[in-house]
């Protein structure tokens, strides 16, 4: 793997780490909101939100398979043969 597909990954993982503290968050300010403000809450508003952090944890995922299947080819693999943890 190379320095450029090794900082790639990782990046990635930070991404999908700070969406999800973003999901929790949301969450959290969401059932405090709700409490507080009854029916003033902006649930649309927020379903879009968490909508979007949704997106941006669908984007890691789908990333993170594509750089897998890249790497698996450049070391001259391929993807769908590749089995993990061998029960040997």
């Amino acid at each position: 793997m190379s320095s450029a597909e090794s900082e790639a990954r990782k990046a990635l993982a930070r991404l999908r780490r700070a969406a999800e503290k973003v999901e929790r968050e949301l969450g959290d300010l969401e059932g405090a909101l709700k409490h507080a403000e009854g029916t003033d809450f902006p649930r649309e508003e927020y379903e879009a939100v968490a909508a979007a952090v949704r997106r941006i944890l669908d984007f890691t995922d789908e990333e993170g398979e594509r750089l897998q299947e890249k790497i698996l080819h450049a070391g001259g693999l391929e993807p769908g043969r590749v089995r993990r943890g061998s029960t040997r």
